[in-house]
């Protein structure tokens, strides 16, 4: 699967995944002069806006796209080109964030061992990513969209979305201390009218996607938008059936 990024568009579009991760910032409560990694930060608004509040943040991405973005808006913020599932971090921070990362890493094990290994003992872990549900309609309908366009058993789903249990037990096993599991629904409209979920399935499925023809990318699309009309829009707008879960941990 080849997910690519276009940054323009993902802050012009999708700006709610920023919006929305401003509370769980409250819930990191940065202190001046800690050390704090920013997994999958993206372009890199919510590690400035940790690194307002007087902490040194350093975002990692695995996108080259999202890491030029971030260092053009915020040039003196420290950025890793790293992937979370295999990143150490040079020294052990005090805390490190993720908002809407963690399902894009499907070696979780790894992801945990890799935050775990960032982190000096007692440091703190605040993160909130998609939970087990998350987008049913659409990874539903994604199979039967690909087999309508002659794709039977092509849409390989690369997201990774665990129950409360699934993944506090994985942290434990790396050796955090789970104190907050939060796992809740977050009806999430989109912009742009009737386009809105075209443009979130060319921006959060574009490897999904990437398999296709341009000729069948459109009519899955199309089979796409068709399909979840019903459930999915409301009152003049695109809304994404989100369930998020919430979690605070530290290491032990």
């Amino acid at each position: 699967m080849n997910q690519k990024w276009s940054a323009g568009t993902y802050d012009a579009d999708m700006a709610f995944v920023s919006g929305f991760g401003q509370s769980l910032i409250d819930l990191l409560n940065p202190q001046p002069g800690e050390q704090i990694i920013d997994y999958g930060c993206g372009t890199g608004d919510l590690a400035a806006a940790i690194a307002e509040r007087g902490a040194a943040v350093t975002g990692i991405d695995a996108s080259p796209e999202m890491l030029a973005a971030a260092r053009a808006k915020y040039p003196d913020l420290t950025w890793v080109l790293a992937d979370g599932q295999r990143y150490r971090a040079a020294a052990p921070a005090d805390a490190v964030f993720s908002n809407a990362a963690l399902h894009w890493l499907p070696d979780a094990e790894g992801a945990a061992s890799s935050i775990a290994a960032s982190l000096r003992h007692g440091g703190r872990l605040v993160a909130e990513f998609g939970a087990a549900g998350n987008i049913a309609s659409v990874t539903a309908a994604l199979p039967r969209a690909f087999a309508a366009a002659g794709r039977q058993g092509q849409a390989v789903l690369p997201w990774y979305f665990p129950s409360v249990g699934e993944y506090t037990s994985l942290l434990e096993r790396c050796g955090l201390s789970v104190e907050l599991a939060l796992c809740y629904d977050r009806p999430t409209p989109l912009s742009g009218g009737e386009a809105g979920f075209r443009g979130w399935l060319n921006t959060f499925a574009d490897g999904i996607l990437s398999v296709l023809t341009p000729a069948e990318r459109e009519q899955v699309l199309v089979f796409m938008e068709r399909e979840l009309h019903a459930q999915l829009y409301q009152d003049g707008r695109w809304v994404m059936d989100y369930r998020r879960l919430r979690i605070a941990a530290r290491k032990v």
